[in-house]
C-alpha cells in the first residue's frame, strides 16, 4: 500500500487532535474567567463561605452520629435545621454575653475616667519603692498623673485622635459582621443537608486534576481542619479555664470573664500572655507582689506546655505536619486573613506538604472513601 494513501487519514487525525485539543484549551479559559468572574461577584461574602466551611468540616463527625439518631425522614430539613441554630445558639450567647459585659465596663470606666478629670490618678504606694528607678518614676506620675488639669489635658488629647464619625463606622461593621454571621449560618444549613452528594462531587473533581493524589490532599486538609479546631480552639479554652483558677487563688474580680478572655487569647499563638501578663501587672499594681509573680509563672508553665507539647501532637499528628510548619501557617494565616487564618493557614500548609509528598515520595493508589470518611479526615485515607 502506498504510504501517500495515508496522509489524508494522518491529516485527519492531526486535525482531529488538534481540534480536541482547542477545545480543552477553550473549557480551560472559560472556567478559569468564570472562576475569576465568581470570586468577584462573592468576594464580599467569602468570609462567611470559608467560616461556614471549617465549621461543617470540625463537626461533621458528631452530625454524622446525629444522623444515625434522628429519624430518616428529617435528614433533609430538620436535623441540618436544628444543628444549624444550636451552633448559632452556641456562638451567640457568649458574644451576647461579652457584649453585655463589655456595655457595663464601658460605663464604669467612662465614670471613673469622669472623676479623674477632676482628681488626677495618685500614683500608686509600691512605685517609689521599685530599686533604682522608683523614685523618678514616681515624680513623673504625681507631676504628669496625678495632677488635674495636666491629666485632664492628657484624656483630651488621647480622645481627640478618635473622630466624631467612629460610633457610625462601628455601627456600620457591626451590622456588617451581623449579615455575614446570618450568611453563614444559612450556608451551613445547606452544607448539612448537602454534605454528602457534594462530597462525592469533590472526590470526583480532585481524581480528575490531581489523580489518586487528589484524596490523600484532601484528606489532609480536612484532618488539619479537624486538628486545628481541637489544638487551638479547645486547647485554647482549657488554658483559659486552668490559669482562671490561678485568677481565682489570687483575689483577682470578674474571674469568669478574664477566664474567657484568657481562653480566646489563647487560641491565638503567644495570646495567652497579653491576658496572664495583664493580670500580673494589675496585681503588682494593687501590691500583690506574690500573686503577681504565681499567675504569670503559672501562666508560662501551662502555655509552655500547651504550645510545645499538646497543640504539636493534636494539629501536626492528625495533619502529618512537622510543628515548624503549623507554627508558620498559624502565624502566616493570621496575617493574611485574621482570625480566619487560624485555620486557613494549617490547611494550606498540610495540602502544599501533601503534594510535595506525593511528588517526591509516590504512594500506591487507594480506592475512593466513603464521604463521611473523608470528611472524617485523613485515617481513612
Amino acid at each position: 500500500m502506498n504510504c501517500d494513501d495515508d496522509l489524508p487519514e494522518r491529516t485527519r487525525q492531526i486535525e482531529a487532535g488538534s481540534w480536541i485539543l482547542a477545545q480543552w484549551i477553550s473549557r480551560i479559559g472559560l472556567a478559569a474567567a468564570l472562576g475569576v468572574l465568581g470570586i468577584w461577584i462573592l468576594y464580599r461574602f467569602l468570609p462567611a463561605l470559608a467560616w461556614a466551611t471549617i465549621i461543617a468540616i470540625a463537626l461533621w463527625p458528631l452530625y454524622h452520629r446525629a444522623e444515625r439518631a434522628f429519624p430518616p425522614r428529617g435528614h433533609r430539613i430538620l436535623l441540618p435545621l436544628c444543628a444549624t441554630l444550636l451552633i448559632g445558639l452556641v456562638l451567640i450567647v457568649p458574644l451576647g454575653y461579652a457584649a453585655f459585659e463589655l456595655a457595663r465596663e464601658s460605663g464604669n470606666l467612662m465614670h471613673y475616667l469622669s472623676e479623674l478629670r477632676h482628681t488626677g490618678l495618685p500614683a500608686p504606694d509600691w512605685l517609689s519603692g521599685v530599686p533604682g528607678i522608683g523614685a523618678p518614676l514616681a515624680g513623673w506620675w504625681k507631676s504628669h498623673l496625678s495632677d488635674p488639669q495636666t491629666f485632664r489635658a492628657l484624656l483630651e488629647r488621647l480622645f481627640s485622635g478618635v473622630p466624631a464619625e467612629s460610633a457610625r463606622k462601628i455601627g456600620a461593621e457591626v451590622v456588617h459582621r451581623l449579615i455575614l454571621f446570618g450568611f453563614t449560618l444559612l450556608t451551613l444549613f445547606f452544607l448539612f443537608r448537602d454534605g454528602d452528594a457534594l462530597c462525592c462531587k469533590l472526590l470526583k473533581l480532585s481524581r480528575s486534576v490531581l489523580g489518586p493524589s487528589g484524596e490523600r490532599v484532601a484528606g489532609h486538609m480536612i484532618a488539619a481542619v479537624h486538628g486545628t479546631v481541637t489544638g487551638l480552639v479547645l486547647v485554647g479554652l482549657a488554658e483559659g479555664v486552668v490559669i482562671g483558677f490561678s485568677y481565682a487563688l489570687a483575689g483577682l474580680p470578674h474571674v469568669v470573664p478574664l477566664a474567657a478572655i484568657t481562653g480566646v487569647l489563647a487560641a491565638i499563638p503567644f495570646g495567652a500572655a497579653v491576658a496572664f501578663w495583664g493580670a500580673g501587672f494589675y496585681l503588682l499594681a494593687i501590691g500583690s507582689t506574690g500573686a503577681a509573680i504565681g499567675v504569670v509563672a503559672f501562666g508560662l508553665v501551662v502555655v509552655f506546655v500547651a504550645d510545645h507539647f499538646v497543640r504539636p501532637f493534636l494539629i501536626g499528628g492528625a495533619a502529618q505536619l512537622p510543628f515548624l510548619w503549623v507554627l508558620l501557617g498559624i502565624l502566616g494565616g493570621i496575617e493574611a486573613f485574621g482570625l480566619l487564618g487560624l485555620f486557613l493557614g494549617p490547611v494550606v500548609m498540610a495540602a502544599l506538604i501533601s503534594l510535595w509528598r506525593d511528588w517526591t515520595e509516590p504512594v500506591p493508589a487507594i480506592g475512593e472513601p466513603h464521604p463521611n470518611a473523608l470528611m472524617r479526615g485523613s485515617r481513612g485515607l
